[in-house]
């Protein structure tokens, strides 16, 4: 502004007016101490803006996987990414010597600037009507009434194309192109996970007579899928025909929202009966949680297992009050694959004399789980429908003395299998992905999947690395995706 007044009274003038030479001779000095601590604010909001952006995107799978230092104990979003502070360095001194006129690199922060606000403009738009609930009468007149302003400012920047404000437009452009084949190729391997994957059936029929052997430990075989036993596996089996006693199939899941509370994310299930010791497990984190280190995963992970052996062993007992054969229907339950507790603080003790079922609704923050602060009820893995309870009252009976003995000589006997695996040693077994477009592809879509998607992968970090698994425990199951 007052540029713009200084302008007004020295039009006349030929020569180019800087922001300077319109600044007052007694306090330039002050002026300019106060630009220079303005510039460095905003190149350490950059900075730390992009390392939160990029951390969310590879988070909801739409960035390759980078190295994400977490720098603070306290504060929880502090986070340092090496890649891209050299590459945020490479790209500053790159505009610094190409354009050599800050003329050129004000047009191109101005485009920049006024793309920004405006793309917020049209994000809050949104939020009014599907985040805050408002009219979209609202939203549109919020829209018209800054969008209007902006695409003044917008429109006028756009006439300083070809003259540095380019730039933005063309980075933009290029990490787009980046996000959208990095998130194309991941969608479609986990579709060809989905029609690939292989029945519980043959799992269960794993055994000595098809010269398949069951070794001390736990194996814990981590996929993206939520239900079936994956490609990989199978793959791994029958190169290796042999496999751990006891079988954990992980699933990281980060679930678009930032943060997901501890009770909440553990969802832990059976595979198939209880004799066969194998589990289904889906971790889930925010888009701002910390990632746990190997060793506190697999000690936890260990932990929320015995928590749900207890809880399912409780509940046959609590079923064995109201049943005839309860080992027996329990046994015919827990051979569905799909059925999944939400394991958290579990409090298994002084139990209440009743339970209470009910469909449960994805109404959770943590994106369509419903909150917990206990051991919950199971969960289908399936759409729901409206929310029924049924309370049942559990009635003393001597004559079941028998069974509950039995059932608390399972659950110990259960229990000491897990703890004897974790003794023997844990494996990390993950798959070796190459991603190959399939015949008769499109020429846009062999040359995004061949080579953009193979290269960012080959460069960036590995799901081993990710996960921080030591190479001592590590097997690799080689897999090729024709999609």
């Amino acid at each position: 502004m007052g540029q713009a007044a200084y302008l007004s009274k020295h039009h006349e003038t030929n020569y180019q007016i800087s922001f300077f030479v319109s600044v007052p001779e007694s306090v330039r000095w002050p002026v300019l101490v106060i630009a220079i601590l303005a510039s460095i604010v905003g190149s350490q909001a950059i900075i730390s803006g992009t390392f939160s952006i990029i951390n969310q995107s590879q988070s909801l799978g739409c960035f390759p996987r980078v190295k994400v230092v977490h720098t603070s104990d306290k504060i929880h979003g502090q986070i340092y990414i090496p890649e891209i502070n050299w590459l945020l360095m490479i790209l500053c001194i790159a505009v610094t010597i190409g354009f050599r006129d800050t003329k050129h690199i004000g047009n191109a922060s101005g485009l920049a600037v006024m793309t920004v606000m405006l793309v917020t403009t049209c994000l809050t738009a949104l939020v009014i009507i599907l985040c805050w609930h408002k009219p979209p009468i609202l939203a549109l007149c919020f829209l018209l009434f800054f969008g209007s302003i902006e695409l003044l400012y917008f429109s006028a920047s756009l006439t300083k194309f070809r003259e540095g404000a380019w730039l933005p437009i063309l980075l933009a452009l290029f990490l787009t192109t980046i996000m959208f084949v990095w998130h194309y190729a991941t969608i479609k391997k986990y579709e060809f996970d989905l029609h690939n994957k292989v029945s519980l059936e043959w799992l269960l029929a794993l055994g000595p007579s098809l010269g398949i052997a069951r070794v001390p430990g736990i194996g814990l075989v981590f996929t993206d899928l939520t239900s079936g036993i994956p490609a990989n596996f199978s793959r791994f089996v029958t190169n290796l025909p042999a496999f751990h006693r006891t079988l954990v199939f992980v699933c990281v899941k980060s679930v678009p929202v930032p943060h997901v509370p501890p009770a909440e994310r553990y969802l832990v299930g059976r595979v198939g009966p209880a004799a066969h010791r194998s589990y289904r497990c889906i971790v889930r984190y925010g888009y701002r949680d910390v990632h746990q280190d190997v060793d506190s995963f697999e000690s936890e992970l260990v932990d929320r297992l015995a928590d749900f052996i207890c809880y399912d062993w409780y509940k046959t007992d609590r079923t064995n009050l109201y049943t005839d054969d309860a080992v027996t229907s329990r046994s015919n339950e827990s051979t569905s694959d799909g059925r999944l507790a939400v394991i958290g603080t579990v409090s298994l003790s002084g139990a209440p004399a009743y339970e209470i079922e009910e469909t449960l609704q994805p109404a959770s923050v943590s994106g369509g789980f419903t909150s917990v602060e206990s051991v919950t009820d199971v969960i289908e893995m399936e759409p729901v429908r409206a929310v029924q309870r049924r309370v049942r009252f559990a009635i003393d009976d001597q004559s079941d003395t028998d069974a509950q003995s039995e059932i608390n000589l399972q659950s110990q006997q259960e229990l000491e299998d897990l703890f004897a695996a974790q003794q023997a040693g844990t494996a990390f077994i993950l798959g070796h992905s190459h991603v190959r477009a399939k015949q008769g592809s499109s020429l846009l879509k062999r040359l995004a999947i061949n080579f953009g998607y193979n290269f960012l992968r080959r460069n960036c970090r590995g799901p081993d690395v990710a996960l921080k698994v030591p190479p001592v425990s590590l097997l690799e199951v080689g897999m090729v995706y024709v999609v």
